[in-house]
């Protein structure tokens, strides 16, 4: 990046490190501090939505629905999140591909699953082996995406199931006295009051969430602490531009730091909307 980077042999140990730090494999680390930012803002409001249907689901007078949702809510809160993690991307992927086979390859006469393999027409791969690799990464962070927004949504469901219980049964029969509908009792009165109810427990999801992004490796995303252990391992051979000694350490503790500034910048805000949802509610221990 820098012009005096033409020969590391020569350079002062400040410039050193400023060619060092700017290396094009260490850009691969940085982008994957902004891919776990985003999966984090993408995977937040998901979850939640899965959540909240979850909840609704579990609340529901339907019988089926009511089933559904609390089979849902205790099944995944129930698996361990790296099982579920390896069970589910590969479920997904061969459902997909599977799904598409059956409309794009109507003709093919092999079985797809042949013993342990599963085998599709080369039109049905998700996605194509001729694709750019922008492509494979972008399907890839997809996957993430749906993959820890349905984990941590079981957990959302349980959270929010409880706040809409905690709403004082008296003000949804006042709401249903004054005439009210069932539906206006719902998104009108417990929905907005829930919210002071469940944001400890969302709150603590959301740290979860947070820590858990090093599991990305596991849907194959390279993330910071696949990046991290490769950039900080001992490269003592003349062949790498900038040899050194064994770093991880260096790099784990910056990883460290950046997970504690992110929950230390995520405390800040949650306790700015607990202030914002609590005022004028009589909730104890909290300031109005």
């Amino acid at each position: 990046m820098f012009s005096f980077c033409t020969d590391p042999d020569t350079l002062a140990t400040f410039q050193w490190f400023a060619c060092y730090f700017t290396t094009g494999i260490h850009m691969n680390l940085y982008i994957s501090v902004v891919v776990v930012l985003v999966l984090l803002a993408v995977t937040a409001p998901t979850s939640l939505a899965f959540g909240f249907a979850g909840a609704v689901a579990s609340r529901s007078t339907f019988f089926p629905f009511r089933v559904l949702g609390k089979a849902y809510t205790s099944m995944v809160r129930g698996i361990p999140d790296i099982l579920f993690f390896l069970f589910f991307v590969i479920a997904l992927d061969q459902a997909l591909e599977w799904s598409k086979h059956q409309i794009v390859c109507p003709d093919w006469t092999d079985p797809i699953r042949q013993g342990a393999n599963f085998i599709v027409c080369p039109d049905a791969k998700i996605p194509k082996s001729t694709s750019p690799q922008f492509v494979h990464e972008i399907y890839g962070f997809g996957v993430a995406v749906v993959t820890f927004s349905i984990v941590f949504g079981a957990f959302v469901a349980n959270v929010l199931y409880g706040a809409m219980n905690a709403v004082p049964r008296a003000q949804l029969e006042t709401a249903e006295a004054y005439g009210m509908s069932h539906r206006q009792t719902f998104w009108r009165v417990l929905v907005p009051q829930m919210w002071i109810y469940a944001l400890p427990g969302l709150s603590n999801i959301w740290m979860i969430l947070i820590k858990a992004t090093p599991l990305l490796f596991l849907l194959g995303v390279e993330d910071i602490v696949y990046w991290a252990r490769e950039l900080g391992a001992t490269k003592a051979s003349r062949f790498f531009d900038y040899p050194h000694g064994d770093w991880r350490l260096w790099y784990f503790l910056a990883l460290m730091v950046f997970y504690l500034l992110c929950t230390w910048a995520s405390e800040k805000v949650l306790a700015r909307i607990t202030r914002r949802l609590s005022h004028g509610q009589a909730i104890a221990g909290v300031s109005t």
